[in-house]
């Protein structure tokens, strides 16, 4: 294993470990001893097995960038339940429901997951599959500018990630 793949490796694991560990203390009604001890058995086991079902990818986030990204997203997430909220008692508003497809720059996997997650509070829309290059959104109203809205986001959520480096340079590097 090259040496940033394993850098990497070992700084997931770390990171999962100290969650999953703040977790069972957030969780947990004392701080016993032993209920520590049992702790630090039970994130040991779910850090082992979230890097066996989720492996660390290369790149990471600008969690500042990121954190920036979260009033805009709450805001998003306040219109989108008053756009239904307003369709739902305005039954002469109208509609025009359908799908679309976004053509999105991000990779199948975590990244274009979390994207779509994020992109389920866009008001009027809501991600239900994906293509190999795009992901499929049902929308309220196909005659808005739904594709162009998501593009901003997709912008948006780049500017909070760091790509990693292809295996290609990290075994140049390692």
């Amino acid at each position: 294993m090259p040496v940033r793949a394993r850098r990497r490796w070992h700084a997931a694991a770390m990171s999962r470990a100290i969650c999953f560990f703040a977790l069972w203390i957030v969780l947990m009604p004392s701080a016993k001893p032993v209920d520590l001890l049992f702790g630090a058995i039970a994130a040991t086991l779910a850090t082992m097995a979230s890097l066996r079902l989720l492996a660390p990818q290369a790149g990471h986030l600008r969690f500042v960038a990121l954190l920036s990204l979260a009033p805009h997203f709450l805001w998003q997430s306040v219109l989108a339940g008053l756009d239904v909220a307003r369709r739902a008692f305005s039954p002469r508003m109208p509609m025009a429901p359908g799908f679309v497809e976004c053509k999105v720059d991000f990779p199948r996997g975590l990244t274009r997951n979390t994207f779509a997650a994020i992109t389920s509070l866009v008001p009027g829309s809501v991600p239900c599959g994906e293509t190999r290059d795009a992901l499929v959104y049902h929308c309220l109203d196909v005659r808005l500018p739904n594709v162009e809205q998501l593009k901003r986001e997709e912008h948006l959520f780049a500017r909070a990630l760091i790509p990693g480096d292809t295996p290609a340079q990290e075994d140049r590097d390692g």
